[in-house]
């Protein structure tokens, strides 16, 4: 009851900016306009041969990839996707997703059909109340129109933690993780706009892509929020 009720609090009443601690203003929702601006943007949504796209050449095929900022651990903007993935702190999560849908509004990632968020397991959806990815989805389909579907994939499995792995042992670690939902529509012939919070090594999106292509004829598009 307690957690539920401080969630409620941080949702509705953000005080200070996640990045430098500043008072936000009424205009301001997560970040001051000042660490918005500094963020560091990786510049990526119009190049095709960007580093977040060649993570999947020759493995799977994705149309392009593109992340938002580029994370560095120990960065004053960890604190973001830290506040989103363990603090409860949702509205993070919608404006990460609006800051991504405004990058995207004028490529060709807004002219996809469908945004598929990578899909949580069903424990730690229980013990965290909500998908990050989802959250994210959200404020991405708010600015883009682009409906979202939380009904085509699921996670069968859990995976171990990847902090410490290579790319290899990142892909066997996560393979299998991942199924097409019994509830899933028939998306052949639409483009996709899968989405998650981080790549690293694209372990986890790959094999997502492995289940969509392997079981609809459709064309994918791949945008997280950050890429490390």
């Amino acid at each position: 009851m307690i957690r539920w009720l401080q969630d409620l609090l941080l949702f509705f009443f953000p005080v200070n900016c996640l990045v430098c601690g500043k008072s936000l203003h009424n205009t301001e929702e997560v970040l001051c306009l000042g660490c918005e601006y500094r963020m560091p943007r990786t510049g990526y949504r119009d190049d095709p041969e960007n580093p977040v796209s060649k993570l999947f050449w020759g493995r799977v095929p994705v149309e392009c990839g593109t992340s938002l900022f580029r994370f560095e651990k120990g960065s004053s903007y960890q604190t973001l996707l830290h506040a989103l993935k363990y603090k409860g702190n949702r509205k993070s999560g919608i404006y990460l997703g609006r800051l991504l849908g405004h990058e995207l509004k004028t490529t060709s990632y807004s002219e996809c059909e469908m945004i598929i968020p990578v899909p949580l397991h069903k424990k730690r959806y229980r013990e965290r109340g909500y998908n990050q990815s989802e959250l994210i989805g959200r404020g991405l389909s708010d600015v883009l129109g682009i409906p979202m579907a939380t009904n085509v994939l699921v996670r069968t499995r859990q995976h171990d933690s990847q902090t410490t792995m290579g790319r290899l042992d990142r892909f066997e670690n996560v393979s299998g993780n991942f199924s097409l939902s019994p509830r899933a529509p028939d998306i052949s012939d639409r483009r996709i706009l899968l989405i998650d919070d981080v790549v690293t090594t694209g372990a986890t999106l790959e094999t997502c892509c492995r289940v969509l292509l392997g079981s609809f004829r459709c064309k994918i598009y791949v945008a997280t929020v950050s890429c490390a």
